[in-house]
């Protein structure tokens, strides 16, 4: 299973809106016959792969896989099938499928037809691997990843709508690669007119494009934006309210930019993030500003923290990050602390993997 694990990992960044799967084929007498990942969305699935490398070696064998085998038509046929056809007497799954075209669907086919199922080893690890897949699957929402730069006494800028650069460039190689795996970035339209960023993923390769998000209530998104002047690096969707977007004075100029409107709900980011889920957006780098990251904290959207720790002192008169609420990167689950350059990496989980 934990070759499985490291085989489904190496599809990070490229199976979206797919989970990341591994399998491993191993014989009766204990030998390793077939293993495979899911590569690419719309391609094989890992126990596919697994199956073509064991051949007739998968007879009577056992098949380890990080995740319940897919029973349903995609865009690639049925998984449990090939692993009845092919012969294979054990499947030992890490963890059920959250998808309801699922969800223990396929233990059943393969129990029904006389393999033996087990499920539950490395199921936290699996769960791990794939928190944005589950967490879409489970609260119809993407894997939000709350991500700041801040000094040394927890300020994100000297003062309200002002630019300020504080990470490294050993830091900043680092966020740009982080960049480079998720499905999204999103900003609120404050950090538009205070940066202006183009929100793209540079110095690092990416197969996919990257969807830039705003958050902009009442679209106030200018259209010589600098994110909308990089078309070729994915596509631009600005999240807003039914008030705003049926203002033509303010909608046709981003659209004319090639601008993607989504309408939400309500005001709640809650609202907005489901119009992401319902495009496949599984994971969401959401970079600020600090209101932003003030409305995902207050409702409970965050999964995930990383921050970016300078030296820098910037005084009680800078931006603080989440002031008067209960923060504390300490408090992180599975918290991992590294050195990029000057700075300090922190980030870890607000509630657990669930």
């Amino acid at each position: 299973m934990e070759r499985a694990l490291f085989h489904a990992a190496r599809g990070a960044g490229r199976t979206s809106p797919n989970p990341l799967v591994g399998a491993v084929v191993v014989s009766a007498d204990g030998v390793v016959v077939g293993q495979g990942f899911h590569q690419r969305a719309g391609e094989a699935h890992a126990e596919v792969h697994a199956l073509a490398e064991a051949g007739s070696r998968a007879r009577g064998a056992t098949l380890y896989c990080t995740l319940e085998p897919c029973c349903h038509q995609g865009r690639t046929g049925p998984c449990v099938s090939r692993i009845v056809d092919a012969g294979v007497a054990r499947v030992v799954a890490a963890v059920e499928d959250p998808n309801p075209a699922v969800c223990g669907r396929g233990f059943a086919f393969l129990r029904e037809r006389g393999v033996t199922v087990d499920v539950g080893l490395a199921a936290e690890n699996a769960v791990t691997l794939n928190q944005p897949f589950f967490t879409l699957m489970r609260e119809g929402r993407p894997f939000v990843v709350l991500k700041a730069a801040t000094s040394v006494d927890g300020r994100i800028a000297e003062a309200s709508g002002r630019r300020t650069r504080l990470t490294s460039a050993a830091a900043n190689r680092h966020a740009h690669r982080v960049r480079a795996e998720v499905d999204a970035i999103a900003v609120g339209s404050g950090t538009i007119l205070a940066d202006d960023p183009e929100l793209t993923a540079r110095g690092a390769y990416r197969e996919r494009p990257l969807a830039r998000v705003v958050f902009d209530r009442r679209l106030r998104t200018p259209a010589r934006a600098r994110v909308l002047s990089t078309p070729e690096a994915g596509p631009v969707i600005i999240v807003t309210t039914a008030a705003a977007a049926s203002r033509a004075d303010l909608r046709a100029p981003l659209e004319a930019r090639g601008a993607q409107i989504e309408v939400a709900a309500d005001h709640t980011l809650r609202a907005a993030l489901q119009r992401l889920a319902a495009r496949q957006v599984e994971s969401l780098l959401l970079e600020g500003g600090a209101a932003v990251h003030g409305a995902a904290w207050d409702e409970g959207l965050v999964d995930y923290v990383r921050l970016y720790v300078t030296p820098h002192v910037l005084g009680p008169g800078g931006v603080p990050l989440l002031p008067d609420r209960a923060f504390s990167s300490a408090a992180l689950h599975q918290r991992r602390v590294m050195a990029l350059g000057p700075d300090v990496l922190i980030e870890g989980y607000v509630h657990g993997t669930r």
